[in-house]
């Protein structure tokens, strides 16, 4: 291990469900093949004369501590967060760590809509008979208390809401955390975003979310920065991250995966949902001043890159104008679908496990890049050591996250 500040943050456990795949393992395969599940949606509550395109997760498979009455009772949501929280727990071995020194912040808001719905709409006409617990779980922070309680965390939980930033959000205030001695450890989650079809019409009608042109080729609909693009697929995914201090990690003999050597935030100023070329270039700029480093030293980007008709043009000219454009760059998205609150986590994850296999995975559907000058990963995986790698994410209402990880 190199020699580095002991009070330096580092990432020592992840955990990863995603339509492509149900753990680190499974799902760092499916990217490097370039493996998709985007079909016509089927989840109940998914569809109402309508054909949504989407990945869904398919049967999870449970560790034996989590009773069947215990996930009968639970939302997707809960039930993929526990999974998810699981693998990352065993990853860092954080039974090791003394609870109250430990603290969890949830990445995401109004992250079960379709729960909410369905409960809506079984109840519409015989609200006196809603059970009780629903004046618990329709908030967002009934997920802080159900993972506290099963993972026996006395730290901190808190939920964070950033839109599709939410997910690198939630890292930086792990981060925070960490930096103000709250906590030894942190863990950041990217919760699993539950769209109901009132969501799904509202993010398509707004322009947002895809595909007209690909209905019928659900395949060939996610697509970011193609000429061909025509809105985000949706992915159902959750991403978790264990942070701690250099320090902390090395006395229980965890190895790191990385370093995170800078992070940023800015707002755009602007409600909307349109991205900002200023405020993107805001934190590129202001994470590499974190971090220490010059854009030549950043030699791979995963991009927020969600295949929206305006946002990836504007990533590009700032990825450009930042002086980036020599790095390698793939978009996670169109293998593994945007998964908005999500999303941050999730593509900070598929960074990390590239950085750990030495590999690039492919890009899915980059049939005609918007400028094909960049130095983008072709159709099939690629060998590359990543030493300095950027993260951005961009949310709605002017959110824009960075993050720079460095190998260790």
């Amino acid at each position: 291990m190199k020699s580095y500040n002991q009070s330096e943050i580092v990432i020592t456990g992840v955990g990863i469900t995603s339509a492509i795949g149900q753990g680190k393992k499974a799902f760092a395969q499916s990217l490097m093949q370039g493996d998709h599940k985007f079909s016509h949606m089927q989840r109940p509550g998914r569809q109402k004369d309508s054909a949504f395109l989407g990945a869904e997760i398919s049967a999870m498979s449970y560790p034996e501590q989590f009773s069947k009455r215990l996930l009968r009772s639970t939302s997707l949501t809960g039930k993929v967060a526990i999974v998810t929280l699981h693998e990352a727990w065993q990853d860092a071995k954080l039974d090791e760590v003394e609870p109250t020194r430990i603290g969890l912040v949830i990445g995401g808001s109004n992250i079960q809509q379709r729960e909410l719905l369905q409960t809506f709409e079984n109840y519409k006409d015989r609200a006196h008979f809603v059970r009780p617990t629903y004046g618990l779980s329709f908030m967002d922070s009934d997920l802080c208390g159900f993972c506290t309680e099963q993972f026996g965390i006395q730290g901190f939980a808190y939920t964070v809401g950033g839109a599709s930033a939410s997910g690198q959000v939630a890292i930086l205030q792990a981060i925070q955390a960490l930096q103000t001695n709250q906590i030894d450890v942190c863990i950041a989650m990217g919760a699993l975003m539950d769209l109901s079809y009132l969501e799904c019409q509202a993010l398509r009608s707004l322009g947002a979310m895809g595909s007209d042109r690909y209905a019928d080729a659900p395949e060939l609909a996610c697509r970011p920065f193609d000429k061909n693009r025509d809105g985000f697929i949706f992915g159902e995914s959750c991403g978790v991250v264990v942070l701690e201090r250099i320090d902390t990690a090395m006395k229980r003999k965890v190895k790191p995966y990385s370093v995170i050597s800078g992070w940023a935030v800015g707002m755009d100023g602007n409600r909307n949902p349109n991205p900002s070329y200023e405020g993107e270039m805001q934190v590129i700029n202001k994470v590499l001043e974190k971090a220490m480093i010059y854009s030549k030293d950043i030699d791979y980007i995963n991009p927020h890159g969600t295949g929206s008709g305006i946002g990836d043009e504007i990533e590009l000219k700032a990825i450009r104008d930042s002086g980036l454009s020599h790095a390698y760059i793939n978009a996670t998205k169109s293998i593994a679908g945007h998964g908005l609150s999500a999303a941050g986590a999730v593509e900070a994850i598929a960074t990390i496990l590239q950085m750990k296999e030495a590999r690039l995975h492919p890009n899915r559907n980059l049939d005609d890049p918007l400028d094909p000058s960049y130095n983008w990963v072709g159709s099939q995986s690629k060998p590359h050591i990543i030493k300095n790698a950027l993260s951005l994410s961009i949310g709605f209402g002017g959110i824009n996250t960075a993050i720079c990880l460095q190998s260790i």
